[in-house]
């Protein structure tokens, strides 16, 4: 049986999850972003009392069809952007697509209804906020960063960042080299 979380993006989320379904006595499986497996069957106290627990932490485990396709899409694109080393070579549509077995047309729709953002915004969202964090932590140059996240050129990566953020990668880039220089004095 699979329970599904709201909100577990990260590692430290796992490992929240994982503390409370030990303290619970709660037999698990694998915990995935955004999901768990649970071995055998779980009561409805256990699923009360880990949802109480889980909700002290800012999770929430989501009982709606459609929320938790709404959620797994949205890790299949926090996956894809911030953790794997590089993005699929397909489009995003076809890859998030085939990764959830669910047609892409009926998912923008579901997406757009329960987020008030399409897919493809949200997905640029998340790359604009990776692109930040090449910069200011990876200290990668923009044609690396164009490259690794699949922009066509580094002027489509600048134009789009500019776009999203109203600085150039190049504007941002310095702000963090003005920050480390006041640091240092």
């Amino acid at each position: 049986m699979k329970l599904f979380i709201k909100y577990m993006v990260c590692i430290r989320c796992k490992m929240i999850v994982k503390q409370q379904l030990e303290n619970l006595n709660i037999e698990y499986g694998t915990i995935n972003l955004g999901e768990i497996e649970i071995i055998g069957t779980i009561t409805k106290s256990d699923r009360i009392a880990l949802s109480t627990a889980l909700l002290k932490h800012g999770l929430e485990l989501m009982e709606d069809k459609n929320a938790q396709l709404i959620d797994k899409a949205k890790l299949v694109i926090i996956e894809m952007i911030h953790y794997a080393d590089e993005l699929p070579k397909q489009s995003h549509s076809d890859y998030i697509s085939n990764k959830l077995n669910y047609n892409y047309q009926k998912l923008t729709l579901l997406f757009m209804e329960a987020t008030g953002i399409s897919i493809e915004r949200y997905i640029i969202n998340h790359k604009i906020e990776k692109i930040k964090e090449y910069i200011l932590y990876e200290g990668m140059s923009f044609s690396d960063i164009a490259f690794r996240l699949n922009y066509s050129s580094v002027a489509h990566f600048s134009t789009q960042f500019k776009k999203e953020t109203g600085v150039t990668p190049q504007f941002f880039k310095g702000l963090k080299v003005k920050k480390d220089k006041n640091n240092k004095n």
